[in-house]
């Protein structure tokens, strides 16, 4: 969100040294400052006569032109400090009011307070407590023109979407996943964070060739996270992405309890369009506190009876603990194979999940060398892995649908003709023919005998393909 804002300095030293700071905030639009009092509220009022001459009658008429928040400084003139934040909240209560002063007391606090303030800056002027007190009003402000009708679109609070990945065990590509579901979202030209809350094992540095001091500990014991010390603490990657990774010490993540990771995502959900938490699977207080306040809970499972058996246990256990309900997670299915006997529905059943419609096919091969490199983002664009990741990035609204084709299009777009077709020209061939892909002998060039019975074989189901066991084959599959 954009943040408008409009400093009412009489000074032009301390006019100077607000415009330079409030130029340091991320998704600021500062104004030029007004010198007095008169012209703060003139300008104000040509914002809403503006706004209200395109705006329908009613109280949001005006609101869309105002800025977000008003600095007032101390020794404006020639209307008081105080006189004058009172007229701006009667006048124009969607505007977040700041006043700037060197008596930060509680007694001039509660005055302003009165007033109308939404929060007051001490001098000499620092950037974390400046940018705290902006984003607070700006948030407020929000919420308050949702009320009165004006921008609909500009919800108070954090806005960004938080998605969560957790393995029903270790190894079954938690990860991987949560990298390219960031990837794919940055890609799109969405603003991303990727958080590794796997806290004593976390591998998203490893997985993306980055070495940095900073991690999530660093903002555990903070409790008031200013745009400062969130922009320390992010490490951005050359793909575009934010990183706040795992503890190099792993005991060190009992220092982030379920408080600390709220606060830290919260501050980061009001900073990014998407945050991608890996949460790996063991569950602890951090990463269960993730998982609860969750738009997305995905949960990671290979199509093997041992690991749909823990996504069972992990199902269960969030439900114990009500973190989140079997209905409200998604399950995604990894490293499936067109001769796997556990397939999606079974793991929808045993667990109570959704099951996402984008699978996962096992191609190991593809990601070793970049695993292996430590730099997953180099991974081929015609990977069957990544445009099945991507693809799903697709289906859960981070991409749009276009944007989730890499290459030669989503493996789903993309089947395999090598096993299919053998079985579907073998079981096309006469008997005892050993003619392979020919015609069956006396056929006529181009009958249903031909190879437009192949294609229609390979189409079809597995049994009509000569196939064994309930194959879709529209879904995963393996090259050769």
């Amino acid at each position: 969100m954009t943040i408008r804002i409009l400093p009412a300095v009489g000074d032009p030293d301390a006019a100077r040294t607000v415009s330079a700071l409030l130029s340091q905030l991320p998704d600021a639009e500062p104004a030029p400052a007004v010198a007095d009092s008169t012209a703060l509220v003139d300008a104000l009022a040509a914002a809403a006569r503006g706004a209200g001459a395109q705006a329908p009658a009613g109280p949001a008429a005006g609101v869309e032109a105002l800025p977000e928040v008003v600095l007032v400084h101390e020794r404006i003139g020639p209307t008081p400090a105080l006189e004058l934040i009172r007229e701006v909240a009667l006048r124009f209560p969607a505007v977040g009011v700041v006043l700037i002063t060197a008596d930060a007391g509680p007694a001039l606090f509660s005055a302003a307070m009165d007033a109308g303030a939404r929060g007051i800056v001490g001098l000499p002027l620092g950037y974390d407590e400046l940018a705290a007190r902006v984003q607070a009003a700006a948030q407020w402000s929000a919420g308050v023109r949702v009320h009165l009708g004006g921008n609909p679109d500009a919800a108070p609070g954090p806005s960004g979407t938080l998605v969560t990945v957790t393995g029903a065990k270790g190894g079954v590509g938690t990860t991987v996943t949560a990298v390219h579901l960031a990837l794919a979202a940055r890609a799109a030209g969405r603003s991303v964070a990727l958080v590794d809350l796997d806290l004593q094992s976390g591998d998203v540095a490893s997985y993306l060739d980055v070495q940095f001091r900073r991690s999530v500990v660093d903002l555990a014991g903070i409790s008031d996270i200013s745009v400062r010390v969130l922009q320390d603490a992010v490490h951005d990657h050359h793909t575009g992405l934010g990183l706040l990774l795992a503890p190099e010490e792993g005991e060190r993540g009992e220092e982030v309890d379920d408080r600390a990771a709220r606060q830290i995502i919260g501050a980061l959900r009001s900073r990014y369009e998407v945050v991608l938490v890996d949460c790996g699977s063991q569950m602890q207080s951090a990463n269960a506190a993730a998982v609860e306040l969750a738009d997305v809970a995905l949960l990671v499972t290979t199509p093997d009876v041992v690991a749909v058996r823990a996504a069972k246990r992990q199902v269960r256990l969030w439900d114990r603990l009500q973190i989140r309900k079997a209905e409200e997670t998604t399950t995604v299915v990894n490293r499936l194979t067109r001769n796997t006997e556990i397939q999606p529905p079974l793991v929808a059943k045993a667990t109570g999940t959704q099951v996402a419609r984008t699978h996962v096919p096992a191609a190991f091969k593809e990601l070793q060398p970049c695993v292996d490199a430590g730099r997953m983002q180099d991974l081929d664009g015609r990977s069957t892995v990544k445009q099945a990741l991507w693809a799903l990035a697709g289906e859960l609204g981070l991409v749009d649908a276009p944007a989730a084709r890499q290459g030669r299009g989503s493996h789903r777009a993309r089947p395999s003709l090598t096993g299919r077709k053998r079985k579907a020209v073998t079981a096309g061939a006469a008997p005892g023919s050993g003619t392979g892909p020919g015609p069956a002998p006396g056929a006529a060039p181009g009958s249903a005998a031909g190879s437009g019975s192949r294609f229609g074989a390979r189409r079809g189901s597995a049994a009509a393909a000569g196939g064994p066991g309930p194959f879709d084959p529209a879904g995963p599959y393996e090259e050769g």
